[in-house]
């Protein structure tokens, strides 16, 4: 396959799978020309994007290795995280939310799912579709990727919102935002904050260098119903991508007092 385009007639976008020139056997989605996933089907267990690595290692904190999960994704992408939970954690039951109907036609067109991986496609607004993506109490991961800074939907940037999707987490569920943000990080300071009147415990993953609040980058932001385990921080530091910032809850406080 040499590369697939279509355009969405839903909302105009000009989709676009390609070869990625950096790595053997990935491809790249394109969403009117910015790059929006990576996947690798013959090694799905490989993570290229540096935001989205940190992401698979709270995954694999959450429960012990190989252990089978739950997982909803809000906002599927081409599905590069759901595809390393089927390839790491076989037997793992997965919805993935999106809102572009024509898009996970598109890439699973393309870009099939591993075999036996399990996960249910729902096209919806993303806090639209949380009484049905799983019962309450019982997701172990639940993954927001849609925000494009101050340009996210403001529903789904409230502390309802939050806490909609706190009652699906099981007992030491999490739930893990990806949050890309010009420097200054005035958009990830608001989320946190909201994060932190709705979650027990706050935790945030980036690099090092972000959190000078001096570039715009992605930052990660995991929120558990309970404190989340002290000895996750070494975990997440020896992980990487490196450098890897990583602060505790405690940490996070004193980042947002100083924005």
């Amino acid at each position: 396959m040499n590369g697939m385009h279509r355009y969405l007639t839903t909302t105009g976008v000009h989709a676009e799978i390609a070869p990625d020139r950096f790595t053997d056997g990935g491809w790249v989605l394109s969403l009117d020309g910015a790059e929006q996933s990576h996947v690798n089907l013959a090694h799905p267990e490989e993570i290229f994007y540096e935001y989205l690595r940190r992401v698979g290692n709270v995954v694999d904190v959450v429960a012990p290795a190989g252990s089978p999960i739950t997982a909803v994704h809000l906002g599927a992408g081409a599905l590069t995280l759901a595809r390393y939970i089927a390839a790491m954690r076989p037997g793992s039951a997965q919805t993935a939310v999106e809102l572009e109907p024509e898009l996970p036609g598109f890439v699973l067109e393309a870009l099939p799912l591993p075999a036996g991986a399990d996960v249910r496609m729902v096209v919806d607004d993303a806090r639209a579709a949380l009484p049905r993506v799983a019962a309450p109490g019982t997701v172990d991961v639940l993954v927001l990727d849609v925000f494009t800074g101050s340009d996210a939907p403001a529903h789904l940037t409230e502390a309802s919102f939050y806490e909609e999707a706190a009652q699906l987490l099981s007992p030491d569920g999490v739930m893990v935002v990806n949050v890309g943000d010009d420097a200054g990080l005035t958009f990830f300071a608001d989320q946190a904050r909201v994060m932190r009147s709705v979650f027990a415990d706050v935790w945030c993953l980036a690099d090092r260098q972000l959190l000078t609040g001096l570039y715009a980058g992605n930052l990660i932001l995991v929120g558990g119903r309970r404190p989340l385990p002290r000895e996750w921080a070494e975990s997440f530091e020896a992980a990487g991508p490196h450098p890897a910032g990583v602060l505790d809850g405690e940490g996070l406080g004193e980042l947002l007092a100083r924005r």
